[in-house]
């Protein structure tokens, strides 16, 4: 469990320093389509790099999902997602240290890639579109894991490269509706740093992919989406 704990902190921090990275590095210049690939390409290498130690959940979300749908157990779920945190945090601080050695860098004025919604956030959605859109895309996320990663019927050697695509898709949906999170973790290392809106709404970016995944998982469960052993 010990190095399962680190292959998903060391994943974790992978997703977030390319994808939030991307973000604060080169946003103005790659654009919204350039950090969906950030993000996704992201989570192809630690899915390939890591995918064998501890299945590369780098996601509390995907790690609640896998525990409904009774592939590990809820101390597992705990340890992992301890770990996913953790990463999360130490890419972001690795992000503003660095973004730090500009003058014109600003957490305030740049940010750090953390999620938000409404007025003076990107497309300015309104809470119940952002919830909804968090909900939704992290069910259909965790889905995709779920049934990209099955020992029967899943994607096998090509899980990683599956799940990163779909994980670019949702990005280039939402990016402008919420930055996109569909991952706590993701979005409670950013908010930590960069405090205040992020911070005040960063309980959405927990509820709503806990719920999300909590459906996939038990969808899952269920055996509705699966494939029956000959």
């Amino acid at each position: 469990m010990a190095q399962k704990m680190m292959t998903e902190c060391l994943g974790t921090f992978i997703l977030v320093f390319f994808g939030c990275g991307a973000a604060v590095f080169m946003g103005a210049e790659i654009g919204m389509m350039g950090i969906s690939f950030a993000f996704g390409l992201a989570i192809v290498a630690a899915a390939y790099a890591i995918g064998s130690v501890s299945g590369a959940h780098l996601n509390p979300a995907v790690s609640l999902g896998v525990m409904i749908s009774g592939r590990m157990t809820s101390g597992e779920f705990i340890r992992y997602s301890a770990a996913q945190v953790l990463g999360a945090c130490l890419a972001t601080f690795a992000i503003y240290i660095i973004a730090s050695g500009t003058a014109d860098y600003s957490v305030a004025e740049n940010g750090l890639g953390q999620n938000g919604y409404g007025a003076g956030y990107l497309g300015e959605y309104n809470m119940v579109s952002a919830f909804l859109f968090e909900l939704l895309a992290t069910f259909l996320f965790v889905t995709v894991i779920l049934g990209a990663t099955r020992s029967v019927g899943g994607a096998g050697a090509f899980a990683g490269l599956a799940i990163g695509l779909t994980l670019v898709a949702i990005h280039l949906v939402g990016i402008n509706i919420t930055g996109v999170s569909v991952n706590p973790a993701r979005s409670i290392g950013p908010a930590l740093f960069a405090g205040g809106d992020a911070l005040a709404d960063l309980w959405l970016f927990i509820v709503a992919p806990f719920l999300g995944a909590a459906l996939a998982g038990l969808l899952e469960q269920s055996g509705l989406t699966s494939v029956d052993e000959a």
